[in-house]
């Protein structure tokens, strides 16, 4: 597996920026301030202003605005409850089923205010996708956890059209040459790392414009872990990926752009070679090095 950098292939913006480097303190609430780095792109798929996201009367984001570039892979990461996962949640609006969660700001996908009231939930959530950290393939053969979602929309009439759809993106997360003898078969008895690319595959199946992966190698053994990696760089050829994770060396390896959360907040957003080589903030260095986290 290639471990060096991957380059980002998304110019940013020339527009403003969150902030420039500020000289930062000792004090960790005072070195906690602006968003510094590439936040925006030029030719985003999706936009973040403003986010702020609460637990009844607990904030778990504060005033995040970054940008999702199309085709490009963006890595979260950062300490634990740093609220990485939450943003990513909000983002297909799967915080809507916690009640107590409540987002404002604004978040919008090809232009669309996805928390518009207009806007239906499931539509999209089939456009933006979500792989979580276990794989959760459905009690059903591996055909149909693939053919389900193509059936629920209507993507498909005939059954040869369905069974072409199983078949490319079983092609699509790599896995059709090791399932095709059996896809009649529970989808529950494939290994960890198959299951996983199970899941990748269902998500492609309804052709979603944008794919969130939450830790999904969090569960994997290494080699499971290198093939959804190499997963990853393949359908960014296609897809807008973010990931969260706690790997910083699958971010250095999987990502063209790393946003890094702590307490909360954006500390800092730039191609990945930068953050991991010369970060702007003092706190994204600190974690980088492994001073804290």
């Amino acid at each position: 597996m290639d471990t060096t950098f991957k380059h980002t292939s998304v110019e940013t913006s020339t527009g403003p920026v969150a902030s420039e480097p500020t000289t930062l303190g000792t004090d960790l609430e005072q070195e906690v301030g602006e968003t510094v780095g590439d936040a925006f792109v030029d030719d985003p798929r999706m936009k973040a202003r403003n986010v702020d996201v609460f637990y009844a009367d607990k904030q778990a984001i504060h005033n995040v605005s970054l940008d999702i570039g199309r085709n490009e892979v963006l890595s979260m990461i950062g300490p634990s409850g740093c609220g990485k996962s939450t943003f990513l949640r909000s983002i297909n609006r799967m915080n809507d089923t916690i009640d107590i969660c409540k987002v404002t700001g604004s978040i919008t996908l090809d232009g669309e205010d996805i928390y518009d009231r207009s806007m239906d939930v499931v539509s999209l959530r089939a456009r933006v996708g979500m792989v979580f950290q276990k794989p959760n393939p459905f009690p059903k053969s591996i055909y149909d956890n693939i053919a389900y979602g193509p059936r629920i929309h209507g993507l498909v009439e005939r059954r040869a059209e369905l069974d072409e759809v199983v078949e490319t993106s079983l092609r699509k997360a790599g896995l059709w040459e090791e399932v095709k003898d059996r896809l009649d078969q529970p989808a529950t008895g494939l290994s960890g790392g198959q299951q996983q690319r199970l899941c990748i595959a269902r998500t492609i199946a309804i052709s979603p414009e944008v794919i969130l992966m939450d830790e999904p190698c969090s569960a994997l053994d290494p080699i499971a872990t290198a093939r959804i990696e190499e997963l990853i760089a393949e359908l960014s050829e296609n897809y807008t990926i973010a990931i969260v994770t706690h790997s910083m060396q699958q971010a250095a390896r999987v990502s063209d752009r790393t946003a890094y959360f702590h307490l909360g907040k954006l500390i800092e957003v730039g191609a990945t070679d930068k953050i991991f080589t010369s970060p702007d903030h003092k706190l994204t260095e600190d974690y980088i090095t492994g001073r804290f986290g």
